[in-house]
């Protein structure tokens, strides 16, 4: 088990959290209610969304079935990827990192595939993904002048989003930003395996 503590932590605490925040806004909230946390620019909205994540749709039936199963293989790539890292020893935060992609996958995975059936509304493979976390920051319109969406309403942040959303979403931009370290030892055991096979 020596190497897999921490990032079995780490997946047990984001799904704790996940799923957490997820039952109890599915349980005391009506779809659609708010309320605001930090005025208007952190509001708790509760919504749900078939498809991927930050609410974008993967249209129809057989659309949600098949999302739904690539997310079941997706994540057990995922998960031998993960034991890969470990065993190979890579870098401990691209370990980390992959471990938080792990379990925000997984944590969306559980809504899609057992929410239908646990809160009686569809089968399985068909539950939708809860989704609560909001953050317009600028809430305003865009000038008359600006090309396409002149005068339009302007929301950044718009999509409504959950804790395995930022999961992936921290981990896949920690390991883009830091890439250089992660892989720095793998380049250079690269390096040196060339250079032996010259001086041969």
């Amino acid at each position: 088990m020596k190497g897999y503590t921490k990032p079995l932590l780490l997946i047990f605490l984001v799904l704790l959290v996940d799923q957490a925040s997820k039952v109890w806004v599915k349980t005391n909230m009506f779809l659609g209610q708010e309320f605001k946390i930090l005025g208007d620019w952190f509001i708790i909205h509760f919504t749900e969304n078939n498809g991927m994540a930050f609410g974008l749709e993967f249209g129809g039936e057989f659309g949600k079935l098949a999302l739904s199963l690539f997310r079941v293989i997706a994540v057990a790539g995922i998960g031998y990827g993960l034991h890969y890292l470990i065993k190979r020893k890579y870098h401990r935060g691209l370990i980390l990192n992959v471990a938080l992609i792990f379990a925000g996958a997984l944590g969306n995975i559980i809504d899609s595939v057992f929410y239908g059936v646990i809160y009686d509304y569809e089968t399985l493979f068909h539950g939708r993904v809860v989704d609560m976390l909001y953050f317009p920051i600028v809430n305003s319109h865009f000038p008359s002048w600006f090309p396409i969406w002149g005068g339009e309403e302007l929301v950044f942040f718009r999509p409504v989003f959950n804790i395995a959303d930022t999961a992936i979403s921290i981990g896949v931009i920690a390991i883009l930003v830091f890439q250089k370290t992660y892989f720095k030892e793998e380049v250079n055991d690269e390096i040196g395996i060339n250079n032996e096979t010259v001086e041969d």
